[in-house]
């Protein structure tokens, strides 16, 4: 009797706890399939979390008042190119950090740890400064070149290969294969589950990046999502189940993507620098 107890009270805290990280989700969701005036009115009680009376009127409202098309488009081209990209440039200097040897290799190494720690907002404005000298603004590639070396990435990458069976190359070696083919031909298809641990990663951080399009942008024309949903957010009248709608749609790209590479997501994780 105890054990069963025991039981209950476990999965009720963690039926809590799931209930604690979804509410907001669920508020969302549920908002914007709502009627615009029962938002705010049910959002003190347990109705805000359930779409009773669906209705599509605020999705419709949301394509009608903005370029969303536009902005989604932005979004994805920017955040696809930083991912292609650094997955790319990100794995091959992760792999000549774990496998080759050459001078400076421990150095470069600490450079990359030390940047790190090094939060984005607090190079923003050097970083501003240098590329509006240059004319870097107004565009796709100031939204892009920064961003696609990424220590985080190029630490996991080199944890990852540090575990990788060093007879898998060296086969390839003996067979006459150079380091760049070893890589392409017998490393990548090795490590696919840190491959898609990275994308993910990278993917969910750039996609609500905010400060850096606005202090580089000036127009709709390459801005991305994250400004399209303020900019809507200041347009007259208000209307929360229009600006939920606009979050959901946001949203659902990402979850999609996380959805389909979650299995590759959780044995990148395992095999990776992520882990405790």
């Amino acid at each position: 009797m105890r054990r069963v107890a025991l039981k209950i009270i476990h999965y009720g805290l963690l039926l809590g706890a799931a209930l604690v990280f979804l509410a907001p989700i669920l508020f969302m969701l549920a908002g914007s399939l709502k009627p615009d005036a029962r938002v705010l009115s049910e959002a003190g009680s347990w109705r805000a979390l359930v779409p009773d009376g669906i209705t599509l009127e605020n999705y419709r409202a949301v394509l009608a008042r903005t370029p969303f098309w536009h902005y989604l488009l932005n979004s994805l081209l920017i955040n696809g190119l930083i991912v292609g990209l650094g997955l790319l440039i990100n794995s091959l200097a992760g792999y000549a950090l774990a496998r080759l040897r050459w001078r400076g290799r421990d150095a470069v190494l600490g450079a990359v740890l030390a940047i790190l720690v090094i939060p984005f907002e607090a190079i923003a404005v050097p970083l501003f400064y240098q590329l509006s000298l240059l004319g870097w603004r107004d565009d796709f590639s100031v939204q892009i070149a920064p961003f696609v070396a990424n220590p985080l990435s190029i630490y996991l990458f080199y944890t990852f290969f540090l575990s990788l069976p060093r007879e898998l190359e060296e086969a390839a070696r003996i067979d006459g294969a150079g380091p760049l083919r070893t890589f392409f031909t017998v490393v990548v298809p090795n490590a696919r589950p840190v491959f898609a641990s990275v994308a993910i990663v990278t993917l969910l951080f750039y996609w609500g990046l905010y400060l850096w399009p606005l202090l580089m942008t000036t127009g709709p024309a390459v801005r991305p999502l994250p400004l399209g949903i303020a900019t809507f957010f200041t347009l007259p009248p208000l209307h929360w189940g229009q600006i939920l709608a606009f979050g959901v749609m946001m949203v659902a790209p990402v979850l999609a993507l996380f959805l389909i590479f979650q299995r590759g997501f959780v044995r990148g994780v395992a095999s990776s620098g992520l882990k405790g």
